[in-house]
């Protein structure tokens, strides 16, 4: 049998390489001779930097930010060459990632993109002559304005004060935008950002309301973060004349999408389309007989251009059957019947704390896959069982 694997990774926990060589261990175990190729896929989020350099075969350049929440953090941002141009590749997640904010200080009206910023102006010091951004598994909702303050931008108040914004929160005390300040160079390269296409900035579908809880915001602080965000979008479009507020991917990272459009002039793409360009696998599925993926959570938003949507909607395309493995099976997770994963499980065996789940996460990824396919392979035995019989019977003449 041939099987192709193609996972994303385990929020905080795995990375889409080890979700992929625990898959292929688990299948191992129970027939070696499965043909298993596995292509590790990265959404714009953890590994983003490491999957691209890896595959252009660039260098990842070590550094010192300041994190979501302001304290100095190891970071990285990878560079590689391609057709003569240097292109950084900044990983949202790896500067200002919801693992960087310790879960004592999980407040999205305080935590900053401001790292981000200034890892823009480090790549650009490095030589970049142009920025691949991944936006993904953020801690933030600030809108991207820590990111525009360490690159120039100044905010002003209602008597034209100048003021640094420190988080989501105080988006609000901004009445107007100053761009004099802006590093030239920032607005001369060319940003191009990979997001999740279908998250918006504004409204009950907005990033404060879809993301805003898992990232410690309480009801009060949602719609704080959703008024001032409104508040952000109005600020662009006096700017720009740019109505960001539904425009697609302006969302991502609570709001990093529309800060690097407005401030920065990024060019926001769906980050499948990126991560296409980089890691092609549409052969290895059309030459599959399985297709497996994998995600921390399987739920309501899959279909939304997560991994495993993604995976299954061209699984599709040539009959191939998917299977999906997830940490946690979330709310209203039966729509991904209808968006091609053909049947999904959680890989957790019994109730345990959040830390342990992490912990023995790719123990119970390979038990599980071993466990569906010893399954699969009864399957395999009783349709062949049926088919010699059927043949027995119609050479009796029965």
């Amino acid at each position: 049998m041939k099987v192709v694997v193609v996972p994303s990774g385990f929020k905080e926990s795995l990375s889409s390489e080890e979700v992929g060589k625990a898959i292929k261990k688990g299948i191992r175990r129970v027939n070696e001779d499965h043909k298993v190729t596995v292509i590790p896929m990265v959404d714009g989020g953890e590994g983003f930097v490491e999957t691209i350099v890896k595959l252009k075969e660039g260098h990842v350049i070590r550094t010192e930010v300041a994190g979501p929440v302001g304290e100095r953090i190891d970071s990285f941002f990878g560079m590689f060459t391609e057709n003569g141009v240097k292109t950084a590749v900044i990983e949202m997640a790896a500067i200002a990632g919801l693992r960087h904010v310790p879960k004592n200080k999980r407040n999205p009206l305080k935590t900053t993109t401001y790292g981000v910023g200034a890892t823009i102006i480090k790549a650009l010091d490095h030589g970049a002559e142009r920025i691949l951004i991944g936006c993904g598994d953020s801690g933030t909702s600030d809108g991207g304005v820590g990111m525009a303050q360490a690159v120039g931008v100044q905010f002003k108040d209602a008597r034209n004060n100048k003021i640094f914004i420190e988080g989501g929160g105080e988006i609000d005390r901004a009445h107007s935008v100053d761009m004099s300040g802006v590093d030239p160079r920032v607005l001369a390269t060319d940003i191009d950002v990979a997001v999740n296409w279908k998250n918006v900035l504004c409204g009950k579908k907005g990033v404060a309301h879809v993301f805003g809880p898992q990232k410690g915001a309480s009801p009060a602080d949602v719609e704080k973060l959703s008024d001032n965000l409104d508040h952000l979008a109005d600020l662009i479009f006096k700017m720009t004349g740019e109505d960001l507020s539904k425009a697609n991917g302006s969302g991502a990272s609570g709001g990093l999408g529309a800060g690097l459009v407005g401030f920065t002039g990024a060019v926001l793409h769906p980050r499948f389309d990126i991560i296409r360009k980089y890691v092609e696998f549409s052969d290895a599925i059309q030459n599959a007989d399985l297709v497996i993926t994998a995600e921390g959570c399987i739920d309501f938003q899959t279909p939304n251009d997560k991994i495993p949507s993604e995976v299954a909607r061209i699984a599709k395309k040539y009959d191939k059957p998917v299977i999906a493995f997830a940490g946690t099976i979330g709310k209203k997770a039966e729509i991904n019947y209808e968006n091609g994963i053909d049947a999904f499980t959680s890989i957790i065996p019994k109730p345990a704390t959040l830390e342990k789940s992490m912990t023995d996460a790719s123990k119970w990824l390979q038990r599980c896959t071993e466990s569906a396919f010893r399954h699969l392979a009864i399957g395999i035995t009783l349709a062949e069982a049926i088919k010699k019989k059927d043949k027995k019977t119609k050479k009796a003449g029965v």
